[in-house]
């Protein structure tokens, strides 16, 4: 005779929920175990995490000027609640209006021409059998990420500026010379040119993770089958790499209000600000060298708030799309 079995019970106590036929049942493990369990990661964790917390969700708070005429020796609670009043400010002012029309035209020129460069630098290369060669074009490449945008800014200048090499050879030989790094009409593609030299190289790093994490076997059995370079790359590079540059697509469009504050800072006098104005260097004339705190920080909340759309907008299209995205649904 068969016995009665009592149901699996958790280390809580609790029976186990049913699980769909063939998988384990899910065990529920208590708080204070899983605590018990995980204290060394948790440790580890704990000052990156109180570093987070401190300087990026506790100045959080501080929005709260964008709704206040703000006085810095009143404080918030001296200082007087204006409501929504800053915020018709900053859309009354012209200045505001063309500040966001440079940052969305950077941005735009930003993810079609700097965007796919390390995708593409990746799989050069991916491509190149000498590991010797691999690794001293990686060395080159990488080299500018770990300089300052006021060297970066001055190698330009010594190269492209008015008196700059340039110039000086094509004067030399009788030729007319080129107006660069004054340029109004050419500045976002100056700027986009300069970030593409500096961040490119290391943003290639993640794409050759990526690719690196593509099974060879299907290379194999692509060539086997007669494909070429050019399908091998299409069939099986790129599907392995497309939820990595999906990701890497979200977390830019996050960022992609943010163009480059020290870059455009060092160059601003140069183009003037018609040229040169973006939603950060508005903030920092408007409120730190003006002191409209109010104006300026309604116009940063701006900023995050639309940066938040685009990254909820563009994780939804992910889900649609069949990628995971930042997180899950």
């Amino acid at each position: 005779m068969a016995l009665d079995q009592a149901p699996a019970r958790t280390e809580a106590g609790r029976p186990h929920e049913p699980s769909p036929a063939g998988t384990p049942p899910r065990r529920h493990v208590a708080f204070l175990t899983r605590l018990r369990r995980d204290y060394p990661l948790l440790v580890m964790v704990a000052p990156a995490a109180l570093v987070l917390l401190l300087f990026t969700y506790v100045p959080l708070l501080g929005n709260v000027i964008a709704f206040m005429d703000y006085v810095p020796f009143l404080g918030f609670t001296g200082s007087e609640w204006v409501g929504f009043d800053n915020f018709t400010t900053l859309f009354a002012d012209s200045a505001f209006w063309s500040a966001l029309s440079n940052t969305l035209q950077i941005t735009a020129l930003q993810l079609v021409l700097f965007f796919p460069v390390p995708i593409v630098l990746a799989v050069f290369l991916n491509s190149v059998v000498r590991p010797t060669i691999q690794r001293f074009t990686q060395s080159v490449i990488y080299l500018p990420h770990f300089l300052s945008w006021v060297i970066i800014v001055a190698l330009f200048q010594q190269i492209f500026g008015g008196a700059g090499v340039l110039n000086r050879f094509l004067i030399t030989n009788g030729l007319t010379p080129i107006d660069i790094m004054s340029n109004p009409d050419t500045f976002k593609l100056l700027l986009t040119v300069q970030g593409i030299w500096k961040d490119a190289g290391w943003g290639t790093i993640i794409f050759l993770a990526a690719i690196a994490a593509i099974d060879g076997h299907l290379y194999e059995a692509a060539a086997l089958d007669g494909a070429g370079p050019w399908k091998r790359f299409w069939h099986v590079t790129l599907p392995g790499m497309r939820p990595i540059i999906v990701l890497m697509l979200i977390l830019r469009l996050g960022d992609s209000l943010t163009v480059g504050f020290e870059q455009i800072l060092l160059q601003r006098d140069a183009v003037g600000p018609a040229a040169a104005e973006v939603l950060d260097t508005y903030v920092y004339y408007n409120g730190v060298v003006d002191g409209s705190w109010g104006t300026a920080t309604a116009a940063g909340l701006l900023k995050g708030i639309i940066s938040l759309v685009l990254v909820l907008a563009a994780n939804k299209l992910a889900h649609k799309l069949g990628e995971e995205g930042v997180y899950q649904r």
